[in-house]
């Protein structure tokens, strides 16, 4: 089934909520610099609370940016952005093939 450009940008909406949040992206740079991270070691490294780093990294788990190894009683953070790199290609591709005249 083909989509609309509109649905393809509609379901890239909540990816772009993830995304919009300087939180949400120093996070994902932090994630960038060291595989791995805890949420201890993500609130180290901000200024927010380690509740408020859970909030966030459950927002980007929910969006796929971020995918959680668990290590005894330890939970892990990493970046994985493959799944959200492909739907923001498909929505480029939709737009480049019926948007741009």
């Amino acid at each position: 089934m083909i989509n609309k450009p509109i649905d393809v940008f509609r379901e890239c909406i909540p990816l772009f909520h993830a995304l919009s949040d300087p939180a949400r992206q120093d996070i994902i740079l932090l994630l960038a610099e060291v595989e791995f991270l805890s949420v201890n070691e993500i609130s180290e490294k901000s200024n927010l609370s380690r509740p408020t780093i859970s909030h966030h990294l459950k927002i980007m788990k929910d969006n796929n940016l971020v995918e959680i190894e668990k290590k005894g009683k330890q939970r892990l953070y990493s970046l994985s952005l493959g799944q959200s790199i492909e739907q923001l290609k498909r929505l480029i591709n939709i737009v480049e093939s019926e948007c741009i005249y």
